[in-house]
């Protein structure tokens, strides 16, 4: 199992002044080499593969000095950046999806390098890079399995993280459970299960808002290139960080609640881009972070071994999950009333049993068809 293990670390002036050069450098060969491909493109309507770019890196260090004390392969990664920016592009273009071109980036848009095999090295609570310095980690936890890559990221509040990803990481599955349950989630509760446990909606964002304003007001008012206007961008992205944390720890917190008690765990299979074009409710949707949570819960499950189903949501909020019967509601009807079989409960309930048994069912079918496929 491949996994990526993350940790905070620290460094004196020097070494953080040489992982900010490296990281330019590698922005600008990004721009460079995404500027060869337009130009390329435009000559001869061909496109410039990934290979032919790396081929040229050699010169490149030849004729600038400073590009020959980074590692030749720390260079390829933002090739390999862009050739998968590209690659996306054109993977949307035939889905006929928006296809967003790739497009240069400014010292903002890009935050980090990688490295490989070589260049690196670690001892105990140190990450040792040549030509850069020497990082001391926060080590939460032990990395485990052989490490592959490791990439030194800034982030916007001027944090500094090591992410190690490594191959052949031992699962830690836990004993097998017979367990089923629905989820059905929201905006009012964050999530409804088909047992009837509801979990609140901690709306983060809510709860942040008026901080935020604040300090997006004082940004404004700061003349632009200003140290403080500087100072006063990293405290906007502060506010932002820790929404984003606090969003991440509940989804990963309730993820782990839910892998630990049951065996199989069905939820909606919700196209959440298209949901949030409805512009009344984008921001309580984004706020909500529906598509985290269903992250965290298929990559604990996976690693717990486990399951988690994907549902069509078609029908599950207005059909009676007793009788099958079909109850037309609005959204602003929070209470289900059946009146063909007398059922009343929390609709969002209804829903989470209405998803367990069409998920319970569409696996009992495909059990039985697999051995007649055979």
């Amino acid at each position: 199992m491949r996994r990526t293990f993350k940790y905070r670390v620290y460094g004196n002036k020097g070494t953080i002044a040489n992982a900010e050069g490296w990281i330019e450098l590698c922005r600008f060969v990004y721009n460079c080499a995404l500027s060869e491909r337009i130009s390329y493109y435009k000559s001869t309507g061909k496109t410039l593969s990934y290979i032919s770019q790396q081929n040229e890196l050699p010169e490149i260090r030849k004729i600038y000095p400073e590009y020959g004390e980074i590692d030749a392969q720390v260079l390829r990664s933002p090739l390999h950046r862009l050739d998968q920016a590209y690659k996306g592009f054109f993977r949307r273009i035939k889905r006929g999806e928006k296809a967003g071109f790739p497009r240069f980036k400014g010292k903002e848009r890009y935050d980090s390098f990688t490295l490989y095999e070589n260049g690196w090295k670690l001892d105990g609570k140190y990450l040792i890079i040549r030509n850069v310095g020497t990082f001391k980690m926060k080590l939460s936890r032990p990395i485990e399995g052989d490490i592959k890559t490791i990439t030194i990221r800034k982030t916007r509040t001027n944090e500094w993280y090591a992410c190690f990803s490594c191959d052949n990481v031992p699962l830690k599955q836990l004993p097998e459970l017979n367990l089923e349950i629905g989820i059905d989630i929201g905006i009012t509760h964050f999530c409804v299960d088909s047992e009837g446990v509801i979990t609140d909606n901690p709306r983060y964002l809510n709860q942040s808002q008026e901080e935020l304003r604040r300090k997006q007001r004082k940004l404004s008012r700061r003349k632009k290139g200003s140290t403080r206007r500087a100072k006063a961008r990293i405290q906007v992205a502060k506010c932002h960080e820790k929404i984003k944390n606090q969003r991440k720890d509940f989804c990963c917190k309730l993820a782990k609640e839910y892998v630990k008690k049951y065996g199989t765990i069905y939820v909606e299979d919700l196209k959440i881009k298209n949901m949030v074009k409805n512009h009344h409710l984008s921001r309580s949707i984004s706020d909500a972070s529906w598509g985290q949570f269903f992250e965290c819960l298929e990559a604990k499950a996976e690693e717990a071994g486990r399951s988690v189903i994907k549902v069509n949501p078609n029908g599950t909020s207005q059909n009676c999950s007793r009788c099958g019967n079909k109850v037309e509601k609005s959204l602003a009807v929070k209470i289900h009333e059946c009146p063909f079989c007398g059922l009343v409960m929390d609709r969002d309930e209804n829903a989470a049993r209405n998803i367990l048994r069409v998920g319970s069912t569409h696996q009992a079918l495909t059990k039985e068809v697999a051995p007649c496929v055979a």
